[in-house]
């Protein structure tokens, strides 16, 4: 017999009622009442990259657009190597909360101007200066916004809700990405070039009005004058004075190196090996991105649970080994002689659940360290917080470029199976760095 729930007696009919559930702890009614607004904010903030990694260069080449010409496009990426130069300001000058605002708001006035400037017709084989003009403009808003958002972040939330926060982070704007990058790329034969950006114009001042008022984002305090860093000749020394900056900047440059070569280089692999691009275009696109969000919310809720960042980085960077090595090894039997990728082959199941196996121990890595880099920022003194985070978010940001752009270099001089050997070694150095983590982080 299934027990009765308890019951209270009710003053007015003395009639017995069930009893109220409880009420949520206060804690926890405060912690949601701040990501939730993060939330928000990290998937608007994943839209331009989604943006100009997925839906743009289709665009793009549809109207005529050489390939190499869109690959250039990249280069308007340029403004987010450079967070450090108003990080300093974001710090000192103003709220984050209005620099969030007003950066929203100018993702949104950019994204007007782009819907009155589509690509010039087919067949011109350069992308329109006013238009390139626009994009960077674009990036520019949307680093600036980045660095608000990442500051009102390390201010806002508690040591104990850094998991949370971080797996916040990350899946949001994973998600803007997929929404920006393949969701309006579904509705192009539908929407027009204008309204795809009118669209997002409204999706971005719709957001910015949500900042401006949310109760969550109005409690942070704004720096003394006293709190303000000193000289900007002293900057550096006193960015590389927070305990554990020196540990923290080298893990981030390096801790990607060999996981951005192999995810970017596998699936070309594979490409050359007959597989078809849909179906490559499914698992690493929808399957990779599913998997990532996935080995991301483990990370955070692992987290949640008051593990530490140090033991957990390592027990994940142990896994993203083995995981690693095992598409090395398929790498190899692919090279050999008589290896096919037909269907229902064991070798081509390996191989695509490689790829998801990656992305998901990727996202566990990936948020575990974002925790461990807020955590780093937070001991600096709050009027060089943002900078500080900055700071770190650069280096982890070129170390991703940089093996990024010479993955494709490597394997033309080295051949596939020295070059993924070479990333497996990368990908051992950051279990050895571990051990000289800094105290003050553990």
């Amino acid at each position: 017999m299934p027990p009765r729930p308890a019951l209270n007696p009710d003053p007015a009919t003395r009639a017995w009622a069930p009893a109220p559930a409880p009420a949520p702890a206060p804690g926890l009614l405060a912690m949601r009442g701040k990501l939730l607004p993060l939330a928000g904010l990290y998937l608007v903030q994943g839209l331009p990259y989604g943006l100009q990694s997925g839906l743009l260069p289709v665009l793009l080449r549809a109207r005529g657009l050489s390939l190499t010409r869109v690959g250039l496009a990249k280069a308007l990426y340029a403004p987010w190597l450079f967070k450090l130069v108003w990080a300093p300001l974001v710090d000192t000058r103003g709220s984050p909360r209005a620099w969030l605002t007003l950066s929203t708001a100018a993702l949104g006035l950019v994204c007007g101007l782009l819907a009155s400037h589509p690509p010039a017709a087919a067949g011109q084989a350069g992308l329109p200066v006013t238009m390139a003009g626009l994009l960077l403009l674009l990036n520019l808003a949307a680093a600036v916004q980045d660095v608000a958002l990442d500051t009102l972040a390390v201010r806002l939330l508690e040591p104990a809700e850094l998991g949370p926060g971080n797996t916040v982070q990350v899946v949001a704007y994973k998600l803007g990405a997929v929404l920006a990058g393949g969701g309006l790329l579904a509705f192009v034969p539908t929407l027009s070039w204008p309204l795809l950006f009118l669209l997002l114009a409204a999706t971005y001042w719709l957001a910015a009005a949500l900042t401006w008022v949310a109760p969550a984002l109005r409690q942070l305090p704004t720096p003394l004058p006293s709190e303000h860093p000193r000289h900007t000749l002293h900057l550096g020394q006193d960015l590389l004075a927070v305990p554990g900056t020196l540990w923290t900047a080298g893990f981030v440059l390096t801790y990607k190196l060999g996981e951005q070569g192999t995810s970017g280089l596998f699936p070309l692999l594979l490409l050359d090996c007959s597989i078809s691009a849909p179906e490559l275009g499914l698992w690493n696109g929808v399957g990779a991105v599913a998997c990532s969000i996935a080995g991301s919310s483990l990370g955070g809720a692992l987290l949640a649970r008051r593990r530490q960042p140090l033991p957990l980085l390592k027990s994940a960077l142990q896994f993203r080994l083995g995981g690693l090595a095992c598409q090395t090894a398929v790498l190899f039997h692919l090279y050999s002689p008589g290896a096919s990728l037909a269907p229902s082959t064991v070798l081509r199941g390996a191989a695509l659940l490689s790829l998801c196996l990656q992305h998901f121990l990727g996202g566990l890595v990936t948020t575990t360290t974002f925790t461990l880099m807020m955590r780093c920022s937070q001991l600096a003194p709050s009027a060089l917080q943002a900078t500080h985070y900055s700071l770190l978010a650069t280096l982890e940001l070129l170390g991703k470029l940089l093996m990024g752009t010479l993955a494709g270099a490597l394997a033309d001089s080295l051949g596939p199976r020295l070059c993924f050997s070479v990333f497996l070694a990368l990908s051992a150095m950051p279990m050895l760095y571990l051990g000289l983590a800094s105290n003050t982080l553990a």
